[in-house]
């Protein structure tokens, strides 16, 4: 039986999301690549045993992580009736609805249907009784915003999810959701968006602006950026990677020698500051408190513990700041 680690809350911070009395770990868990069937199931409970040890109290998902879709909300719900069942009230657990998940028209977007359709289905995989976070995965241009953030609200109100929040939403749609879930008596919590060194769109859109201006909170994921940032890449494209599997999140044809060049020169500021690429990436994130959490993957308790380590050090200095601009922007 496992017993969790007395001193889980001694090292991680813990940031308030938005105006909300919610507040996230620095490094939240994300469940999206290696949570399902084609991973032993020994490996997944022990990471996410490790996570929390470490005060990773945020797992987050969505209806399609896996693979196949649903498979890491179910890999989730065992670990949960096995391992965490005395800790729910610890924990915070986070689900999403809007890309494909089952066929015909009802299966993707947004919806008031589809969305509370799936979050039924999730908590079903999950075995719980609400989640504490439910978000739109993604825009819907063909169904009413009011439509989408009403669902998101009725969500709330049915006791089947604490908070709500949005992700890939522009700043435009993110202020219109914002003010619609207010009319409503829901305030918008969060808003994941993709974020790292190398995809700077949250700054350059003014996303980032408009959540700060509406205190909102942020969780980042790719932070990463699907592995380019781990330090893999330092020589090349390794055979068991990513990109050599030409995966539609990353391929071979994008890791050019442009760009290895620059992840080296990365490195060399990573290396002066003691740290690995990785953790340099995930502390620029997390720099000077825009951002509430940074969302990683783990595929052993190992690379959890790596990338567990960036936050004891996330201060830049003005010259390594603009090294890395000077870096990535060449």
């Amino acid at each position: 039986m496992y017993t969790a680690h007395p001193d889980r809350y001694a090292e991680m911070p813990y940031r308030r999301t938005g105006r909300s009395g919610l507040k996230l770990p620095a490094l939240s868990l994300g469940l999206w690549h290696n949570f399902g069937p084609d991973r032993p199931v020994e490996t997944q409970r022990a990471i996410l045993r490790r996570a929390f040890d470490l005060g990773v109290t945020h797992f987050d998902l969505a209806n399609n992580y896996g693979p196949p879709p649903g498979s890491a909300e179910s890999a989730l719900g065992e670990a949960l009736r096995a391992d965490f069942a005395p800790y729910r009230d610890e924990l915070v657990i986070s689900t999403k609805a809007g890309y494909l998940m089952w066929p015909g028209p009802y299966g993707e977007w947004g919806s008031r249907k589809y969305l509370l359709s799936s979050l039924d289905q999730s908590l079903s995989r999950m075995g719980l009784e609400y989640v504490d976070v439910f978000y739109s995965h993604r825009p819907d241009p063909d169904t009413p915003l009011e439509e989408t953030m009403g669902a998101l609200h009725t969500a709330v109100q049915q006791g089947k999810a604490l908070y709500v929040g949005v992700s890939n939403y522009s700043p435009e749609q993110t202020r219109e959701a914002a003010r619609i879930l207010a009319e409503l008596g829901t305030p918008l919590l969060i808003h994941q968006p993709r974020y790292s060194m190398l995809d700077r769109r949250p700054e350059t859109s003014g996303l980032l602006d408009a959540l700060d201006e509406l205190r909102v909170g942020s969780i980042a994921y790719s932070p990463l950026e699907q592995g380019l940032l781990t330090g893999r890449y330092l020589d090349g494209i390794p055979e068991d990677s990513r990109a050599a599997s030409d995966s539609p999140f990353l391929n071979s044809d994008a890791v050019t020698g442009e760009l290895v060049g620059k992840l080296r020169d990365l490195d060399e500021i990573a290396k002066s500051r003691g740290q690995s690429l990785a953790q340099m990436a995930l502390a620029w994130v997390l720099r000077e408190g825009r951002v509430t959490s940074a969302l990683v993957g783990a595929s052993s308790p190992r690379q959890l513990e790596d990338s567990v380590s960036a936050i004891g050090n996330v201060d830049f200095d003005a010259d390594e700041l603009a090294g890395i601009d000077e870096i990535v922007t060449r």
